[in-house]
């Protein structure tokens, strides 16, 4: 199954975020060797690799929680290593994160995990402004049942949904999916991977993807890259990335399973 609404040219449209000859080493393990990405406007972008290859220091470059080495990473607009502390706090509202283990708080019920953001960054909210963004964003992953219940009484594929759906509660321009398929089973695979799609859809975001399921990039990517010894091999479509000689390439798709 590949990606129905996929968008032709992207390239066409704005970038929302630039990186150029990134940089990032941890002692002698050099992970990220003069790397050069663009994301454009209401685009998903799947980078695929190995574990342990930079993929989540890539994104936590972007959002500012780790510093590189060198080279620069542009998002919307702003060179996220230049911010001082309160206008990465500011960009970052504008940056959905979501965790590869959901991250929610397991002594909140889910409302009061999606009510969390707002607590903190849209403090002048009402009783009424703040029911409403909840119910909206659990109407949006299909899970409006699930309102008072706690974490623990939730399924794999429900508390990752509660975490995107507590991500989009700010209405993010960007969102950062950290494997979003990892330990689920093949049914709730295809569920987030739908899910990811109506995101982009339904909030106009524009989005990296971050994993090394070749069935979630195929169903999700606008675009791919794969990071291979430090840098992207090419970026294009998932035909254009696999059809090649590259060994290592080859290898990467024939251990994962494609339907």
């Amino acid at each position: 199954m590949h990606k129905n609404n996929r968008i032709e040219h992207p390239e066409e449209r704005d970038k929302v975020i630039t990186i150029r000859d990134l940089n990032k080493s941890f002692g002698d393990y050099h992970v990220l060797k003069g790397v050069h990405l663009d994301l454009y406007e209401r685009e998903n972008l799947v980078v695929l690799g190995k574990s342990g290859t930079g993929k989540s220091v890539l994104i936590k470059i972007i959002s500012g929680l780790l510093k590189q080495d060198s080279g620069t990473v542009e998002v919307l607009g702003k060179e996220v290593s230049q911010l001082k502390e309160k206008e990465l706090q500011e960009l970052r509202i504008h940056i959905g994160f979501s965790f590869q283990n959901s991250a929610l708080y397991d002594s909140m019920t889910v409302r009061e995990n999606l009510e969390f953001p707002l607590v903190r960054n849209r403090k002048n909210l009402t009783k009424k402004e703040k029911d409403y963004a909840v119910e909206t964003v659990l109407d949006a992953v299909s899970l409006g049942q699930t309102i008072n219940q706690m974490p623990s009484e939730l399924s794999g594929g429900q508390r990752k949904r509660i975490g995107i759906a507590r991500t989009l509660i700010l209405q993010p321009k960007i969102m950062l999916y950290d494997e979003p398929t990892a330990g689920l089973d093949p049914i709730t695979c295809l569920e987030i991977n739908g899910l990811i799609n109506e995101v982009q859809e339904r909030y106009h975001t524009s989005s990296i993807i971050i994993t090394h399921d070749l069935t979630c990039a195929k169903q999700t990517g606008d675009r791919i890259t794969m990071l291979l010894d430090g840098h992207f091999n090419q970026v294009g479509t998932f035909e254009e990335v696999f059809n090649t000689d590259d060994e290592r390439v080859k290898s990467f798709y024939e251990y994962n399973f494609i339907e």
